[in-house]
């Protein structure tokens, strides 16, 4: 498979609709958050999630030395939150993130998943971060954000009937 380049792989991976979610976690150096969308639940009994970061990014450090993190899916309307998670913030946009349990969250979220770090997979260039979820919060009327094909989009309102 000569033709299967790091680029191929990438656009037919991002033809994948996902939801996004912005992982967070503190340290003795502040609160971090950085903008994801390689995050799934991975068992309910126990309650464990996964997230996966690469290996050369800053927040898979944070979340070692924190041994902590927090799952914030983003609603609809979060597109900027989501921008300045990943390094593409506006400077006029003051982004606060709100504090929860001791750990940073972002208000609003469609959901919050409270996970301790139980284990860590070297997968290529990332890191599978397996947490067991302590917690969580849930907005059951909140529309997640979603991103497909390099751009973010949103589901249609539920048809009432």
């Amino acid at each position: 498979m000569a033709d299967l380049t790091r680029e191929r792989l990438r656009d037919a991976f991002g033809g994948f609709a996902t939801g996004v979610a912005v992982i967070t976690a503190a340290t003795g150096q502040g609160d971090h958050g950085m903008t994801a969308n390689a995050f799934m639940s991975v068992s309910l009994d126990p309650p464990l999630v996964s997230i996966s970061l690469s290996l050369r990014c800053r927040m898979l450090g944070y979340v070692r030395q924190s041994g902590r993190y927090v799952v914030n899916v983003l609603r609809h309307d979060m597109e900027p939150l989501a921008r300045h998670f990943a390094g593409q913030g506006d400077p006029a946009l003051a982004i606060r993130l709100a504090r929860t349990q001791d750990r940073p969250v972002i208000a609003g979220a469609v959901a919050q998943f409270f996970a301790d770090v139980q284990s860590e997979i070297l997968a290529g260039d990332h890191a599978i971060v397996i947490g067991r979820v302590t917690d969580l919060r849930r907005d059951a009327e909140a529309r997640p954000l979603l991103f497909c094909g390099g751009k973010f989009g949103q589901m249609a309102p539920a048809a009432e009937g």
